[in-house]
């Protein structure tokens, strides 16, 4: 008999989900790496519980890892998954309505019993509803035969079960053509001296794979060929990673240290944990007492002569705004990191959200001005961890980068770029002290062009000048009471900010440059508004995208773009911040098309409303 070929296809949503405990985020991880090596174009969107320790068995302990993989430009985790693993009842319960009609769900058998049901919150079994008869559902005791496979392995039954989600993984790659090779090497290397675990989750892998092969899944099997993409060396990276490697390269770039002071916080710690691996690049780290402490421990770094950085989220930037503003009077270069998630107070700790957009314009007391850079993907957080660097140091005065959680732990593919040849060299403004022999130093003197005033740091003889919160006399930095000069200290501070337009690029533009509808987007969401447009655009609209990066100030060309539409719609997950901001200073009666579920766009849904949207034109 030939075997039936694999099905081809351009690209697969896979979601794997289930307790905390059961290994999602590794299981989807290694399906992503070994994707990468193989070629396809990948978007992740790991989802995490809000609350460390939920309940097990629960919706609300459901940890789940959605990837989209293909051999045509993926950006982002996709709609909605093709697969479905399901490794309880919740598990299902939470994800089910995600599901593509026609979808596959492979469920842990074993896990579908009574005392699961009760704990998900189900009056009867799932497996047994009626409307799973539009799925291809493939029921599999996945515990029970992981534990089988590793009944010869000295170990506990308790860690054999651990294994469970290798077993799933195998399936997967058996299902997908997926190499085991680059999980197998993994699983060496992450377990290293622990022989019996390294041989119990290979075992398992394999055991699934060859489960998958022997209960002939084939009429399941699809191949999807490697994406044809840039020629270069990859490798697969997170928007926290990129932005950690992009400020280490700001600080070398700049012929300066690396100082970051922080306090623990989702989902910006994993920023902390990879700087705190590179003292080689002299890179210091500081793990705070608290945020109040993080950020004037990086003011004191950056006073000194260092690049300093502080990261956080919503609730925590709140607390360094008066530290802040102290860095704004004192103009000194400081990068406040703020990668937001829900809101207010706690709000959603583990969901995306684009909420802090207000608080990181005016969130500070008296006028108050920062730069404000955000990264659209996880590998643009490098681009934009550098660019926010390269203008607080420029121009002596701080900024922010505004990442979100969703690109903060999702990862794509990324072209590692020749940073000498790709990146302008970042020239700060430490002083000479051998400039000062024959005149006066005046710290707060200015560079016509700029406005930025010189850098001296402690050490410099002779160049010795007054710090503090109170308002600084212009040239001298002497304290001042003055109304006039507090006046013209106020107004430089914003001239000095706002001349910084003339140091970034114009804005860009997908599509026409003037039309009948302009979506404008920015941070995060730019992989649903890029494909939703450029789906549209295929279909004939006339609708063009314009995502900002820059925020503020916002590149020169931004108001003649918006003028050229006859109508524009402001894409974010919020309320409506950036269509405020925009509506403020262009007076350009921009509408807003908003979500605030602690979920990113989906494409269908950013395409169903520019159908709408053109219909009213």
């Amino acid at each position: 008999m030939q075997e039936q070929q694999p099905q081809e296809v351009e690209n697969i949503v896979i979601r794997f989900s289930g307790d905390s405990g059961d290994g999602m985020q590794v299981t989807g991880g290694q399906f992503s790496a070994t994707s990468a090596l193989m070629g396809n174009d990948i978007s992740t969107f790991p989802d995490f519980p809000a609350e460390i320790r939920a309940p097990q068995g629960t919706v609300a302990g459901i940890s789940g890892f959605q990837i989209n993989f293909g051999s045509n430009e993926i950006n982002t985790p996709g709609d909605q998954p093709d697969i479905l693993i399901a490794m309880n009842p919740a598990a299902l319960k939470a994800n089910l309505e995600d599901l593509k009609r026609g979808g596959v769900i492979i469920v842990n058998e074993d896990a579908f019993t009574a005392l699961n049901f009760k704990k998900a919150g189900l009056e009867d079994n799932p497996l047994e509803w009626k409307e799973l008869e539009s799925y291809q559902l493939i029921k599999v005791p996945i515990t029970s035969q992981t534990k089988e496979a590793l009944s010869e392995i000295d170990l506990d039954t308790k860690s054999k079960t651990r294994s469970k989600n290798f077993y799933a993984l195998g399936m997967t790659y058996f299902m997908y053509h997926r190499d085991l090779e680059p999980t197998i090497r993994w699983i060496e290397h992450k377990f290293k001296g622990k022989d019996a675990v390294i041989e119990a989750n290979i075992t398992a892998l394999k055991a699934g794979y060859n489960f998958a092969d022997t209960v002939e899944l084939i009429g399941h099997r699809y191949k999807v060929k490697p994406a044809s993409i840039e020629k270069g060396s990859y490798r697969q990276i997170n928007g926290n990673t990129a932005t950690a490697w992009g400020f280490i390269w700001a600080a070398e770039n700049a012929g300066i240290n690396l100082f970051l002071g922080s306090y623990p916080i989702t989902p910006a710690s994993d920023v902390l944990h990879e700087l705190s691996k590179h003292k080689n690049h002299g890179v210091i780290t500081f793990q705070a007492e608290d945020e109040i402490a993080a950020v004037c421990s990086s003011i004191g770094a950056s006073f000194g002569g260092a690049l300093g950085i502080t990261t956080s989220s919503g609730p925590g930037i709140a607390l360094k705004s008066e530290a802040i503003n102290l860095a704004v009077v004192l103009e000194l270069p400081l990068v406040v990191v703020d990668i937001q998630r829900g809101g207010p107070s706690t709000g959603l700790p583990t969901k995306t959200e684009q909420s802090d957009l207000n608080m990181a314009m005016y969130g500070r007391n008296g006028e108050s001005p920062m730069i404000l850079v955000a990264a659209k993907s996880p590998s643009d957080c490098f681009n934009m961890a550098y660019e926010a660097s390269r203008l607080s140091l420029e121009h002596m005065t701080p900024a922010m980068l505004l990442t979100d959680g969703f690109i903060a732990n999702g990862s794509e593919p990324w072209k590692i770029p020749d940073v000498r040849a790709e990146f302008p060299a970042i020239k700060t403004k430490l002083a000479n002290p051998e400039d000062y022999k024959d005149k006066e130093f005046l710290p707060y003197d200015r560079d016509p062009k700029t406005l930025a005033r010189m850098w001296a740091v402690p050490g410099m003889p002779d160049l010795m000048h007054r710090v503090g919160g109170l308002e600084k006399e212009d040239k001298t930095g002497n304290v001042s009471y003055d109304p006039a000069n507090h006046e013209l200290m106020v107004q430089t501070r914003q001239e000095k900010v706002d001349r910084i337009a003339d140091f970034i690029p114009e804005q860009d533009v997908l599509g026409d440059k003037e039309g009948d509808l302009l979506i404008v987007s920015w941070g995060g969401t730019y992989g649903a508004t890029y494909q939703a447009v450029s789906q549209m655009r295929e279909r004939g609209a006339n609708v063009s995208l314009m995502h900002m990066r820059y925020l503020n100030p916002m590149p020169k060309n931004v108001e003649s773009i918006i003028k050229g539409f006859k109508k524009t719609v402001v894409a974010e997950l919020n309320g409506g911040q950036l269509k405020g901001i925009l509506n403020s200073k262009y007076n350009c009666n921009a509408s807003g098309y908003n979500k605030i579920q602690g979920k990113p766009f989906m494409i269908r849904e950013l395409t169903q409303m520019i159908e709408k949207e053109l219909e009213q034109l």
